[in-house]
């Protein structure tokens, strides 16, 4: 996917974007030249280049670069190594896969999902139920994925 256009935020504007971001308990989160790109139906955030955050539902959360990048600690889902291959294409996230979830994910929250093995983020997605619920349901969809590794955004081209 190929940028339309891109600006550079203003100072005001990316520390409200950082500070957003920084709810969410990132290991490291510096400053940079932070741009906002506009690439087909999304807005994309790119710090020094890389896709940082997206917007979605106009609020700024982690791509799935971002979050390999930052390392939020928080609004994290665990899938098991079967789920992988189906999330790395895209699929929604059952509740069968989730192997642990952050219990202060409410319904709507905005989630990393995160592999096992390695801890290393695969997608954003948003949840569908708690994240109580994630672990102890046996049944359903738990998170909708919006984002995930080898996608448009993955893929995004500067």
């Amino acid at each position: 996917m190929k940028v339309r256009k891109r600006h550079f935020i203003k100072a005001d504007n990316a520390s409200e974007v950082i500070s957003a971001l920084s709810a969410y308990e990132p290991e490291v989160l510096h400053t940079g030249s932070l741009e906002l790109a506009q690439a087909k139906k999304f807005k994309v955030l790119l710090l020094d280049g890389t896709p940082l955050a997206m917007y979605i539902e106009g609020k700024p959360f982690f791509t799935v670069k971002g979050a390999l990048e930052l390392r939020p600690r928080r609004h994290l889902v665990t899938v098991d190594t079967g789920a992988v291959k189906y999330v790395i294409n895209g699929a929604d996230i059952m509740s069968p896969g989730v192997v642990s979830a952050d219990s202060d994910v409410l319904p709507g929250d905005l989630v990393v999902v995160i592999e096992e093995q390695h801890n290393k983020a695969l997608a954003v997605g948003k949840a569908l139920i708690s994240g109580v619920e994630m672990v102890h349901n046996r049944a359903g969809k738990a998170v909708r994925v919006m984002h995930h590794i080898g996608d448009e955004i993955w893929n995004l081209h500067t």
